[in-house]
């Protein structure tokens, strides 16, 4: 997901995305909605949360965390 459809989900949390970066902002959202912030922190391609809005982004962004 862009970055700028983040930002507009953020808004609709009530949240102001600043200069957030996009990792830190989804761990905004899903905070907000009552979730764990567990975005990026996909071991394997392995997570249990089968509806997650932000799972094929989570497991790309996972996989460059821990290749950096």
């Amino acid at each position: 997901m862009k970055i700028q459809k983040v930002r507009e989900i953020a808004r609709e949390h009530g949240i102001s995305p600043g200069t957030a970066e996009k990792v830190e902002l989804i761990k905004m959202i899903q905070r907000e909605e009552g979730n764990f912030d567990c975005f990026a922190t996909a071991q394997n391609g392995v997570c249990d949360q089968q509806g997650c809005l932000w799972r094929e982004d989570c497991f790309a962004a996972a996989r460059s965390v821990r290749h950096s």
